[in-house]
């Protein structure tokens, strides 16, 4: 169903239950992705995920329309994530990070057999050295395969800026893991 569909649907009394629930089911496996890519765990995840839908409850009223109703409760998801993340003097300490980066391992162990183990944490090391911003657009585009232009419109920063935050995160990670990252 498209915004214009469930916004109507949450502006009427008698559907605005029934809209609500449309608009969670279409936007809450992405918006969990985006969540616990960031925080890193399932339990902090679940319990931002349900605090942005409370603000996105209350704040129907106010979107106005100038992005789709997607980027908006985007927006929302990516303040109250960051907002608790800074209150909470959190690190990323995740453990499920996945690079699919097979030259550089395989130039770095040689014949040695690789150790799963090793490999996630060194890749979990390496992106928790990034910087926010650019740890936030790598996760974005990297496992959201979100396109730069609308992280444009979520994110309030150009797409070249977007383009150029992913590429230096890439190059960051791949220079971490060929300098003694991955030791095994």
């Amino acid at each position: 169903m498209d915004d214009a569909a469930i916004l109507k649907m949450i502006n009427n009394r008698k559907t605005k239950e029934q809209g609500f629930r449309l608009l969670v089911a279409q936007t809450k496996e992405q918006l969990y992705k985006q969540i616990r890519h960031m925080v890193g765990s399932h339990e902090d995840a679940d319990d931002l995920l349900q605090e942005v839908y409370i603000k996105v409850f209350n704040k129907i009223g106010s979107f106005r329309q100038d992005s789709a109703l997607s980027t908006w409760i985007y927006r929302i998801a990516y303040n109250e994530t960051v907002n608790y993340i800074k209150s909470k003097s959190f690190r990323n300490s995740r453990s499920d990070i996945s690079l699919d980066l097979t030259s550089i391992i395989s130039s770095t162990t040689e014949n040695k057999q690789i150790n799963a183990e090793k490999i996630i944490s060194a890749l979990t090391d390496a992106v928790s050295k990034l910087p926010e911003k650019q740890k936030e657009v790598f996760n974005m585009r990297y496992y959201q395969n979100i396109p730069f232009k609308q992280m444009e419109q979520m994110l309030n920063t150009s797409e070249s800026a977007l383009k150029t935050s992913y590429h230096i995160a890439e190059k960051k990670i791949k220079d971490f893991l060929l300098n003694g990252g991955l030791n095994f």
